[in-house]
């Protein structure tokens, strides 16, 4: 059952999604005070998007187990998301450690298929897939590996985590066609009347 009454807004998954969205400027103000000299405040912007990806983890996991499944989570949820991993891409990118065809290529991806969902909310909401988790976690994963400051400790970090990253762009890529193609069905089936 999903709730809708405006009262709603304010669960303890939807709260989080809001924490998530605010812990952004954090994360990119200890980012940008850094620049990349993989100080102090590098670990801090790391701590700082270890905790937003968490609260992801929690709030999905709160919301199902108490049934606080609402539309505003399914819509505010993967915002939160593109706002935190596009801000460590477009960052990584413009210190240099991550090329900008990866960033480009996976924004492009990530805030066109949420453009997508707003087109297609009127026939239905599009909730996350198998695919979407998957690429969320290998992200997740190759982000935390560039944010890592250890680059200069660990030389095999660098060529590590840039691997992990094309695995994520390329899931990226092919979750996002998935998307294209549910959004179609979504739609046909809505002006069938299904």
């Amino acid at each position: 059952m999903i709730s809708r009454g405006p009262s709603q807004l304010w669960n303890l998954p939807n709260v989080l999604t809001m924490f998530r969205i605010v812990l952004v400027p954090v994360f990119v103000w200890f980012m940008v005070a850094d620049g990349s000299h993989q100080g102090p405040l590098r670990w801090f912007a790391l701590l700082a998007f270890a905790v937003a990806m968490y609260t992801d983890q929690l709030d999905g996991q709160i919301a199902r187990r108490r049934n606080l499944v609402t539309n505003f989570g399914k819509i505010a949820d993967p915002i939160a998301d593109k706002l935190l991993t596009g801000a460590a891409l477009i960052l990584l990118s413009g210190l240099g450690e991550l090329p900008w065809w990866i960033t480009i290529v996976i924004l492009v991806r990530e805030w066109g298929i949420t453009v997508l969902r707003f087109v297609v909310i009127r026939y239905g909401v599009m909730p996350a897939s198998r695919g979407g988790k998957l690429k969320t976690v290998l992200q997740t994963i190759a982000l935390f590996l560039y944010l890592l400051p250890l680059r200069d400790a660990i030389p095999a970090l660098p060529p590590v985590a840039f691997v992990v990253m094309l695995a994520a762009a390329a899931v990226t890529v092919v979750t996002g066609v998935d998307y294209v193609v549910k959004a179609a069905r979504l739609r046909a089936a809505a002006l069938r009347g299904d």
